[in-house]
């Protein structure tokens, strides 16, 4: 896979959740951390995303946010 977004984040799916036509899939990408995705039903069946499975959290923004505590 090419791709030109910086943030490609390998994991494993935790979870899928669908609703009436968006689905959160929660992607593990260390112990511990993990990123949520909407994205719609139609790409989880498409991808063949399935629980225990290999995935890519890919991120890609224009704007990224810096804060401290």
């Amino acid at each position: 896979m090419k791709i030109s977004a910086r943030n490609v984040l390998k994991g494993t799916v935790v979870s899928i959740d669908k609703g009436a036509t968006t689905a959160h899939v929660k992607i593990e990408i260390g112990p511990g951390q993990v990123v949520t995705a909407a994205i719609t039903n139609e790409a989880v069946d498409a991808l063949k995303l399935v629980a225990g499975g290999s995935a890519y959290a890919v991120v890609k923004a224009s704007d990224v946010m810096v804060a401290v505590d």
